[in-house]
């Protein structure tokens, strides 16, 4: 990765000297060896410092720190500015600026504004690229470029509709084809001609599902093709890694498996919205979901809060150790690093009270003397480079699924893709498992067991690939609503799900009985469960069933014997004790309550997210301290040699 020493991971984070003065530099210099810093994001919103009139550009300011950097042996995770146009940019074009799906043009003042089916943005995106690469492709503080900013910004002008109709011409080939897909003969909506059809703007009522899901599938590939551009200006003149930082929110504008195969190196933006033990069950979350998408290899850490995590509309503060556990869990799943948003917190503008390694307190306090501290701990983990994580249990994660399950119309609004991922992921992660995420139309026969939260869409080709994964001796746990529509969002005929998933599952759901938003009800184990029932036949076992109205004594969750493995089939939304039983009892595993352990490479990672001590069955050397370790405090976190178990 062009650092000067390939046996270390990284550590730093995004730096803007931009901000601040020459006294402030040269602090900054002393800091960052203290801390262990070895690289820096940089230029990340200097646009309109870099280019202060259209095609007039000022590099003296940003030669200046890259030579001080190099000098300083930080090596340079160097940006596009792209997420942020400067003011002349949106003036000169203000057709560039994105618009809502309600007509309402943003103006400027803050950053992402703009639309990434603007031509003229396109354009000039592509010019800073280049020129930033003709200058620097070559310089030695460049380790890695940086392309643009957490992609993620919608929009519904008319050069978005002008794009989109192009996508709809190359994906569907006709408008008999697109009236097909979307249904169009419900509602008199039947297009005569591809002028009359728009993005899926603000509407009397619900939107046409197909539209919806065509747009979002349009955008992610608008986004990728974006990315492209940039990520080709800078081939031209460079040899370096390049990149994007992705973001893993609770909503999807992209999709991540097609993003993955495109960038040198996943990288992902990690910021957890709850506290405490939440905050360590979300860390893992996305640290699975990032070497998912990067196909197993590693991946990096670009940036993530370090005191603070949000809750709501809070910003909470880290309770001591935090931080350190969080990069290192991080580093367990896959990290080749870890770096901050930012180096230096910022005295003014936008994100002042945004945390960084160098607080307002400046070095003197808590938080920089942490920093120092998890500079020194990741120093020290050099040696497992490279090296990658192994599971065996796979959730299925599928974009498509995300946004058909995000259309108008459906049954519940409780229905939820996110929450569904990550409750299964958490319930695995509870139980002591290392999870991957899984496409369903992906090889899954090296899997043990594969949960499928929320398939209300599958593919025909998924719906296949499934059966045959069980049918070859796999386990498989589908929960309810899932594959009850095809790629095109079209329901299935016939009885739920779809035929291929029906045999392995040995099921026939026959009718969606939501419940009621407070209503609660009791399976025959004692089990509690909510949102959603489902009146179905089962050919194999049923194991629970239900107990009130029209389903009492129906199936609420079977098992099917298929080939070689096992399909269950969950029909309703458990509580969390009854889900978590579940998982675990087809996990086989039940877990060190408070305990997280990541086996990566040789090595096994060893965190203790509880408030009492741990006592490890064989003591053994650890590499974080290099002390032999018998016992991990409250709080604590060891690397050991392989071959010591829990």
């Amino acid at each position: 990765m062009y650092l000067r020493d390939d046996a270390q991971l990284f550590f730093g984070g995004d730096y803007n000297p931009e901000q601040w003065d020459e006294a402030v530099w040269k602090e900054d210099d002393e800091l960052m060896r203290q801390a262990r810093v070895n690289l820096a994001t940089v230029g990340v919103f200097s646009w309109a410092l870099l280019e202060p009139e259209e095609g007039r550009y000022d590099f003296a300011w940003l030669d200046a720190h890259l030579d001080r950097l190099h000098a300083n042996r930080v090596a340079v995770d160097l940006a596009t500015p792209t997420a942020s146009p400067p003011p002349w940019f949106t003036l000169a074009h203000p057709d560039a600026l994105p618009v809502g799906p309600d007509g309402t043009r943003l103006v400027h003042g803050s950053r992402d504004t703009y639309c990434l089916a603007a031509p003229a943005y396109r354009k000039a995106a592509v010019r800073i690229a280049g020129e930033l690469a003709e200058r620097y492709g070559k310089h030695p503080a460049v380790a890695m470029w940086h392309v643009h900013n957490e992609y993620a910004t919608l929009c519904w002008c008319d050069h978005t509709a002008a794009a989109f109709r192009e996508w709809l011409q190359e994906r569907h080939g006709s408008l008999d084809a697109l009236n097909d897909a979307w249904g169009t003969a419900f509602w008199s909506q039947r297009y005569g001609a591809w002028e009359q059809v728009l993005p899926p703007r603000a509407t009397q009522w619900h939107k046409n599902p197909g539209q919806h899901l065509d747009f979002r599938r349009f955008w992610s590939d608008t986004v990728i093709a974006a990315y492209r551009e940039q990520r080709d200006a800078i081939r031209a003149h460079s040899d370096r890694p390049v990149t994007t930082n992705l973001m893993l929110p609770g909503y999807q504008n992209l999709d991540l498996w097609a993003m993955g195969r495109e960038v040198d190196l996943v990288a992902i933006d990690h910021y957890p919205d709850a506290p405490g033990f939440g905050a360590a069950a979300d860390t893992a979350f996305a640290a699975d979901r990032a070497r998912s998408f990067a196909g197993g290899r590693p991946w990096l850490l670009m940036e993530q809060g370090t005191s603070t995590v949000y809750s709501s509309d809070q910003v909470l503060g880290k309770e001591p150790g935090e931080i350190l556990r969080h990069t290192i869990g991080h580093i367990a799943r896959g990290s080749e690093g870890a770096l901050f948003f930012q180096w230096r917190q910022s005295r003014a503008g936008a994100e002042t009270w945004h945390s960084a390694m160098v607080p307002h307190a400046g070095a003197d306090s808590r938080i920089f003397r942490e920093i120092q501290e998890v500079g020194e701990a990741v120093a020290r983990l050099g040696e497992i480079k490279g090296s990658i994580v192994i599971a065996d249990v796979a959730v299925l994660h599928d974009s498509d699924a995300w946004w058909a399950m995000e259309v108008d119309g459906l049954p519940s609004k409780e229905l939820d893709y996110h929450g569904s991922l990550r409750r299964a992921h958490r319930a695995l992660w509870e139980a002591g498992i290392t999870v991957d995420f899984a496409h369903p139309e992906n090889d899954l026969s090296r899997y043990r067991l594969v949960v499928a939260p929320a398939l209300f869409l599958l593919s025909d080709a998924g719906a296949e690939n499934l059966r045959d994964y069980v049918e070859g001796g796999g386990t498989l746990l589908v929960q309810h609503y899932s594959g009850v529509v095809d790629a095109r969002l079209h329901a299935r005929l016939g009885g739920y799900p779809a035929l291929p998933l029906r045999e392995a599952l040995g099921i026939r759901v026959e009718e969606h009985r939501p419940l009621r938003r407070d209503e609660v009800i009791v399976l025959s184990d004692g089990t509690r469960a909510t949102v959603w029932s489902e009146s179905l036949r089962t050919e194999g076992e049923t194991l629970v069933t239900y107990t009130h109205g029209m389903l009492a004594g129906k199936p609420a969750i079977t098992r099917h014997r298929f080939g070689a493995g096992e399909g269950w089939y969950l029909s309703t939304r458990l509580d969390d004790s009854g889900y978590t039983a579940l998982i675990t009892r087809l996990a086989g595993s039940s877990g060190t309550p408070g305990l997280e352990s990541v086996i990566r490479g040789n090595w096994r990672f060893l965190l203790n997210h509880g408030t009492e001590p741990i006592v490890l069955p064989e003591p053994g050397p650890d590499l974080l301290t290099g002390t032999t370790v018998g016992e991990l405090p409250a709080g604590g976190c060891a690397v050991l040699k392989q071959g010591r178990t829990l």
